[in-house]
């Protein structure tokens, strides 16, 4: 597959407390995933009740950052509509300096209107132009090299004599754009991302959506193999078709369901499932764990998927 990476992706608003995503993540770092990533969401979804309530995304990264030490941490995705983009860069760099530069820093519009309304949070109508104003002045304050200023006249945010400080730890941090728009999406991810990722899409979806980023990046100019290509899918995994049947019921999800649009089944189905996607360009995929009790499922991909797909 030409060393596909697998990251834990987590739903926190599901259902979850810090101490919960604490042991996610250092059975990931354990287990050697590439990553742990959770959503930036303040109300759950579906049918569960969400208890015992929401943790913050960045407040969340930021004491993994301090009680993990080697893997990397990020966000599938930042809500655009939770944060001004100035301080947003400051939390964002403190955090990657809290980690010894081990952040992945993904940034999406924002879209649930509900968990606006529950929470008090303004839901703009234009929520695009306000992420690319966004990106420009996160990438930009991290950018202005130490000692000199940044300024940013936008139709949403200004910025003025900023002293653009502080930076991260790491010279770039990298930064992902996703989602399945056909044309303003590709152009965002062509000028600022770093990694392109594409949540909960078929096999055709997602080559069609990579050639458009692809095409995006040359016609700007850019190399298109600078970017990272990925997908987010759901995970279900199991030795038996009984264990599979378990753990799609804990989710309140389908086996069939599962298996149609995410990865579900044996190891073996999971890996020629992840074979096509690899062949269509993905190299990274997020697999979005649903059931944060479930260590045994983490084991499992890690001893009998990666291996085969890494």
């Amino acid at each position: 597959m030409g060393g596909m990476e697998l990251r834990i992706f987590t739903e926190p608003q599901q259902g979850a407390t810090y101490d919960t995503l604490l042991r996610v993540a250092r059975a990931a770092e354990d287990l050697n995933y590439g990553a742990f990533f959770r959503s930036d969401h303040y109300l759950h979804m579906g049918s569960t009740d969400g208890l015992p309530g929401p943790t913050d995304a960045w407040i969340t990264l930021a004491g993994l950052a301090r009680e993990t030490t080697s893997i990397r941490l990020g966000t599938l995705m930042t809500a655009g509509t939770f944060r001004l983009p100035g301080v947003l860069a400051i939390q964002v760099a403190q955090v990657d300096q809290m980690s010894g530069g081990r952040i992945d820093f993904g940034l999406g519009s924002g879209w649930y209107e509900d968990e606006h309304k529950a929470y008090g949070i303004p839901f703009p109508k234009e929520k695009f132009g306000r992420l690319e104003e966004q990106l420009a002045i996160i990438t930009g304050l991290w950018k202005t090299p130490t000692g000199e200023r940044f300024a940013f006249d936008g139709k949403f945010y200004q910025l003025t004599d900023s002293p653009a400080l502080p930076k991260p730890a790491q010279p770039k941090v990298p930064v992902l754009i996703g989602g399945h728009g056909a044309k303003r999406t590709p152009a965002l991810a062509a000028e600022y991302a770093d990694e392109f990722n594409i949540p909960f899409a078929s096999v055709d979806d997602t080559e069609q959506q990579f050639k458009r980023v692809r095409a995006a990046a040359e016609q700007r100019g850019r190399d298109a193999d600078e970017l990272v290509y990925s997908n987010a899918l759901v995970a279900c995994v199991g030795r038996k078709d009984a264990e599979v049947k378990r753990r799609a019921d804990a989710i309140g999800r389908e086996v069939d369901e599962l298996k149609a649009n995410g990865l579900a089944g044996s190891p073996a189905e999971v890996v020629e499932r992840l074979g096509r996607f690899a062949g269509v360009g993905s190299q990274r995929v997020y697999l979005q764990m649903l059931d944060l009790t479930d260590l045994d499922q983490m084991e499992l991909i890690a001893s009998e998927v990666m291996p085969q797909v890494a």
